[in-house]
């Protein structure tokens, strides 16, 4: 059997089936996804969902489904699946499925009776495109087959219901038609390879169920809209294609579009391919000039923090450099501006948070390791320098450096680390003060700065950032490090928060550390022993107070619980490169048993990607969203490391 290659056994097995789901996305932040078995159980699900610049920022749902029926001897049977209330499912499709594999492109085989029929979906990586090739590759006798287009028109965020205002009419185009429910949307062109019978049909079909929206506490109830089905008969052997976009195509061009997508798709054929396909599928171009990163699928946009985090892994990672520097070249701009005037950027969200410029550092010395210090300095030098000075000069808003060397930032009424959810706009988890994780950075930060410096030897420079540098260590150890030898994850005046939690891990994997060797050995034990598990590093310890294993129920429950004890995976990136940093060679095996249990996850959830988070106790339940870029970048550098030891 395939690497990702899935048989009857689970496919009928709903239980089973519905756990699993895929996705496609393009360029332009558009995607494709549901279920193994085409169901789907998210409001997020869909065969096209794409931005609709005129409407809001957010993506939006048009072609919800298309039901496929095989029609032999005036025998119909409906391949689609829907869940309705109860957990009732109709029509029961997934009874026809054979085989479901995932290794080029989404691949299901049904059998009808004798016929043998193969579906393959690829979405188009500069359209808001799907396209489907159907094969019929036996049968006994004339076959027909009908497809009914299931339709949303809405916010990814919303559900629909059947009303008075849609407008339910359509026109036709070349072997389809197009339709458009609502003002402000674009046509949604359905469209065949081959002359096809459009039937007007038009019913709401009521109460379709999402159980994923259900476990999350929302609504979970929408009505689509069906306008009528397509019908054609199809030939043993014959190959038609389906195209449902937001603009026209010429209908002889569908098959050859569809296999130059074919063409470029990465094979997931190894637990690298699976992430460096994954990877790729974060990339945003909204433009030829700008390049961004989704910071995760399906609600997630471009954030700052998970922008700087994953471009390294995402590219880098995956040896393609110029893909940072084009992440890099558009994401300068928006650090300018927000140092130098307070502006924030329309696409890169809360690039106005404190460790922000931090990590842009971080991500830049991931940058020089890959080229060389020399490349990095004369294309970001002076960017990095501009940073050091900027917190230097104590210009951003939250950011103090203060006269021990440290750095301080007020999280106490708003949220200023990535553990970051809130009620009523109040953190959480209100790290205050001296965030660990901050001062580690900037140690790092200040460090390899020096590093470039040196290059040109600019001894004033070089002074100044030496005598930070050790400043910052100085205090860094009397401030942090306990008498247990692990580090405090805060300190606000008097306030010492003792909680174990992973953020000391920068500190211990970070170039440039302010601890000794005995010190980060210490600190990796202290996570080993109470933070470590197959599917990442705990945010909290259980032997922590408010440890809150499992991300589940309403949203109210789950945000309580979304830094109290889940298990994030980019962490797990940080902790082995302490751990290889500390053993070396001998510490590769180990590494390499550790990416078992993520490995097991490309198989799961998300097909070939890695979720958002997991629960903290066993069986470490994947949870949130489906797939996410600072996980994929965290193990993607991992593997990098492992290679070149």
């Amino acid at each position: 059997m395939g690497y990702l290659k899935f048989d009857k056994t689970l496919l009928i097995n709903l239980e089973e089936s519905l756990k699993r789901e895929i996705l496609r996305t393009n360029r332009g932040g558009a995607y494709h996804s549901t279920t193994i078995v085409d169901c789907n159980t998210r409001k997020y699900h869909g065969l096209l969902v794409c931005p609709v610049p005129q409407l809001d920022s957010d993506n939006h749902v048009l072609l919800s489904s298309l039901d496929e029926t095989v029609i032999q001897h005036g025998a119909a049977f409906n391949l689609g699946v829907h869940q309705y209330a109860n957990y009732h499912f109709s029509p029961n499709g997934h009874k026809y499925v054979r085989q479901f594999e995932f290794e080029g492109i989404p691949r299901t085989i049904y059998r009808v009776g004798g016929v043998v029929l193969a579906k393959e979906k690829v979405f188009t990586a500069f359209e808001n495109r799907i396209l489907i090739k159907y094969t019929l590759l036996d049968a006994h006798s004339p076959t027909t087959l009908r497809f009914r287009p299931f339709l949303a028109f809405r916010n990814v965020n919303s559900l629909t219901y059947s009303n008075p205002t849609a407008d339910l009419s359509y026109s036709e185009v070349e072997n389809g038609i197009k339709t458009c429910m609502y003002r402000g949307y674009p046509d949604l062109h359905m469209q065949f390879s081959k002359p096809v019978s459009f039937i007007y049909q038009p019913d709401w079909y009521k109460d379709i169920e999402y159980s994923k929206e259900l476990e999350r506490g929302f609504p979970f109830k929408e009505d689509l809209y069906v306008p009528g089905y397509f019908e054609m008969e199809i030939k043993k052997g014959e190959a038609l294609y389906f195209s449902g976009g937001d603009t026209f195509i010429t209908p002889s061009l569908i098959a050859e579009k569809y296999e130059g997508e074919f063409q470029m798709r990465t094979p997931r054929t190894s637990f690298y391919n699976c992430l460096k396909n994954s990877a790729q599928q974060f990339y945003h171009r909204p433009t030829e000039n700008d390049a961004y990163l989704i910071a995760g699928y399906p609600w997630f946009k471009v954030r700052a923090r998970d922008l700087f985090l994953s471009m390294p892994g995402c590219s880098l990672a995956i040896d393609d450099p110029v893909r940072f520097e084009k992440l890099m070249d558009t994401a300068t701009p928006a650090l300018r501006n927000f140092m130098n005037e307070g502006r924030l950027d329309a696409v890169i969200q809360e690039i106005d948070l404190p460790d922000i410029p931090l990590w842009a550092i971080w991500s830049l010395q991931q940058y020089a390791k890959a080229t060389s210090a020399l490349q990095c300095n004369e294309r970001y030098g002076d960017l990095i320098q501009e940073i050091i000075d900027y917190i230097m000069s104590n210009k951003h808003p939250n950011l103090i450096w203060e006269a021990n060397g440290l750095l301080y930032s007020d999280g106490k009424n708003k949220a200023v680390t990535w553990m970051n959810s809130t009620i009523e706009g109040k953190p959480i988890v209100p790290r205050s003060g001296y965030i660990v994780e901050f001062n580690a950075l900037w140690y790092n930060a200040l460090k390899f700065s020096l590093e470039l410096v040196a290059l040109k030897n600019n001894d004033k420079r070089i002074k100044i950032l030496e005598e930070a540098a050790a400043q910052t260590a100085t205090s860094f150890v009397e401030t942090f490090v306990n008498g247990y030898g692990y580090l405090y994850d805060y300190v606000d005046g008097n306030y010492i928060d003792w909680s174990v939690r992973p953020n000391m891990l920068l500190a211990a994997s970070l170039d440039y550390s302010p601890l000794n060797r005995s010190q980060r050995r210490v600190v990796l034990n202290i996570i080993t022993k109470e933070l470590l598990t197959p599917k990442g590093i705990r945010s909290l310890s259980p032997k922590s107070e408010g440890y809150r294993p499992y991300y589940t129920g309403p949203q109210l429950e789950r945000d309580l619980a979304y830094h109290q004890g889940t298990v994030w995976p980019w962490l797990l990136g940080f902790y082995l490169e302490a751990y290889l940093r500390l053993y070396q060679y001998s510490g590769i095996s180990f590494v390499e048993r550790m990416l078992i249990g993520l490995e097991e996850e490309m198989n799961t959830h998300c097909i070939s990607s890695i979720s958002e988070l997991f629960d903290g106790n066993p069986p470490f339940q994947s949870r949130g969203a489906i797939s996410f870029a600072m996980n994929v970048s965290a193990i993607l550098r991992v593997l990098k490391l492992i290679e070149s030891h």
